[in-house]
């Protein structure tokens, strides 16, 4: 079964650089990129991913304030976190509005792979 990804991130360096390391796993598929928070709820909605990578910080609207959104009307939708600070604040929060993990920017490619089949896995 193939896990479809929403990456949402605000750079667009960064959204390719996801895609082509998430797409090295043969069971990922990103399906759509979003570069800011209100892209990213319309397109969650649209195509019912399996799992949102969102960044923190975003313009429109927040990755908390999104996070929150995408949750809110599909609870099966699973989202990551991602974000360059690893401030307990930011963590807290989007786990408050439902993130099933938080990845910091700087790590390594495979904890972020371990973070979406987590999530998955509930």
């Amino acid at each position: 079964m193939t896990t479809r990804i929403l990456i949402a991130d605000d750079h667009r360096l960064m959204r390719e650089g996801l895609r082509v390391l998430l797409e090295k796993q043969k069971d990922f598929e990103v399906i759509a990129e979003a570069g800011d928070g209100r892209t990213a709820v319309r397109l969650s909605e649209e195509l019912s991913p399996d799992i949102v990578i969102m960044d923190v910080s975003m313009p429109e609207l927040n990755g908390i304030e999104a996070t929150r959104t995408i949750i809110t009307k599909d609870p099966h939708t699973k989202v990551i976190a991602l974000s360059m600070l690893s401030n307990n604040t930011f963590a807290i929060e989007m786990f408050k509005a439902g993130s099933s993990a938080y990845v910091i920017k700087d790590c390594a490619s495979e904890e972020l792979t371990y973070a979406v089949r987590a999530a998955l896995k509930g």
